[in-house]
């Protein structure tokens, strides 16, 4: 299965966007249950400061003195930074070797690994906000594609909580928020 991480990338955007301006309570718990809503809206767009750095060739190391706090509106510094970021990979060969904290891989990984984040993160703040859960299906199927073959790791990673018990025929969505620690049926 061919995979399009860009067009991808545009929809987790406009998918955390919906769902960003649904917020009106910022100290509202997530299922994330490390933040509350204005921590985890913070952390995905901190994520997308690091994207042209890293793309750009720099190291963690090298990017960390570029990347600046965050201003009051989150909602709009979401927007900057979303659509720096999406500049950034709409330039971006696949191949190109992306220094992230973990080790270099190629941008294309990156970018799976960059959808997969906003995606789940999307779930989250639906939840906080009571708006909308249910994503784009073609946006679970390929999330899907990169956490179900780390299903035995994600756990020890420390990034996700313990998988959720799920029965095998439940809906995508649900089954890959259960690799995650996350659980639709609550």
């Amino acid at each position: 299965m061919s995979i399009d991480w860009i067009s991808l990338h545009q929809t987790a955007h406009d998918e955390f966007s919906a769902r960003l301006a649904a917020v009106t309570d910022w100290s509202a718990p997530t299922p994330d249950t490390d933040w509350n809503t204005h921590q985890l809206v913070q952390h995905v767009i901190e994520e997308q400061q690091w994207v042209p750095l890293l793309l750009e060739g720099r190291t963690v190391r090298q990017a960390q003195p570029y990347i600046r706090a965050l201003g009051d509106d989150l909602i709009a510094e979401w927007h900057r930074y979303s659509s720096a970021a999406a500049s950034a990979w709409s330039k971006a060969d696949p191949e190109t070797p992306v220094h992230v904290s973990y080790g270099t891989i190629p941008a294309r990984e990156y970018l799976a690994e960059q959808v997969s984040d906003v995606t789940i993160h999307t779930w989250d703040l639906a939840r906080a906000t009571h708006s909308p859960d249910e994503l784009d299906s073609g946006l679970i199927e390929a999330v899907y594609t990169v956490f179900e073959p780390q299903k035995d790791t994600l756990e020890a990673s420390g990034l996700f909580a313990s998988p959720v018990p799920i029965a095998d025929d439940a809906p995508l969505q649900s089954r890959l928020l259960a690799l995650t620690g996350r659980d639709d049926r609550v």
